[in-house]
């Protein structure tokens, strides 16, 4: 049988990242919240808990985590009708992920309904759209927004559309970088912008408009909103999403590298058929925003 009050312990300590944050939350002292989780360790036989600077979970700990999430659903809803029953101070954390550029236009707006109805805290994590799905697929998380298409074993798949980008920079930069015309010989010397080192947005534009890929200098910057500001502002050239640069466009202040040359990313949403229905109302609310702001 699982000790619960170690699991929640655990959980606590990845979620705010220090035993004596956890043990605030659960207001106990931070040996109480370290004998729990080493306590639990050993009966496991696992470590689940890394305890660096902030403390996060094992591989092994993730899975102990979103478990905790689903117990925590389960205890809000049977606390729903049966009122009787004493809530646990904690409100229940739901974990799942999503991609930057879809958390800088969209994804807020999908999500904000759900917390404000449903009454439970959100995790809300960020990487690449090819890369959200592991998160999934290691028990990371019970939901991600994803370019992967193929189900994770144990999920649904909802197709949400496509994001549509715009290679854009300021005009004096195109004044500057290609005033022969935007070709592979000029993009090969004018900075462009990079994300991180997962993001192979610029380089699928280029492959999909010149039929080859190149290498070319890069700023790297980690900010879906800077991104356009780096490209207002001169840095260099980038793949923004339409929905932040269409005023800039019409203004102006941005040109097409390529005129008429979208980009567009088709997002997934993926959700563990465990949590598929208590997550129903975030799963609506995600696919009728979506319906909107993305491309069909």
């Amino acid at each position: 049988m699982l000790d619960y009050p170690a699991a929640r312990a655990v959980a606590l300590v990845a979620q705010t990242g220090s035993f004596e944050a956890a043990a605030r939350a659960l207001a106990v002292t931070p040996s109480a919240i370290s004998q729990r989780v080493k306590q639990l360790e050993e009966r496991l036989g696992a470590v689940l808990i890394d305890r660096g600077t902030p403390c996060r979970a094992t591989a092994k700990g993730e899975w102990l985590c979103r478990h905790m999430d689903h117990v925590g659903m389960l205890e809000q809803e049977l606390i729903q009708q049966l009122p009787g029953l004493q809530a646990s101070p904690e409100r229940a954390t739901i974990a799942i992920a999503t991609n930057a550029d879809s958390l800088g236009t969209w994804f807020l707006q999908a999500v904000s309904p759900f917390t404000s109805n449903a009454g439970y805290l959100l995790n809300i994590a960020v990487d690449d759209e090819d890369h959200t799905a592991e998160w999934l697929a290691h028990g990371r998380v019970l939901a991600a927004v994803t370019s992967v298409k193929k189900p994770i074993p144990g999920c649904q798949v909802i197709a949400l559309g496509a994001l549509r980008y715009r290679a854009t920079a300021s005009a004096g930069f195109v004044a500057r970088h290609f005033s022969g015309g935007v070709n592979l010989q000029s993009l090969a010397q004018a900075p462009g912008l990079t994300f991180n080192q997962k993001d192979q947005l610029q380089h699928a534009w280029i492959r999909r408009a010149f039929g080859q890929s190149i290498v070319y200098p890069t700023h790297w910057l980690p900010s879906t909103h800077s991104f356009v500001d780096a490209c207002v502002l001169g840095m260099g050239w980038g793949l923004n999403p339409e929905a932040l640069v269409r005023d800039h466009l019409a203004a102006g202040r941005l040109v097409e590298l390529v005129p008429g040359a979208a980009f567009d990313v088709p997002l997934f949403w993926q959700v563990s058929r465990l949590a598929r229905e208590r997550l129903a109302a975030l799963t609506n609310s995600i696919v009728a925003t979506a319906k909107h702001a993305l491309v069909a």
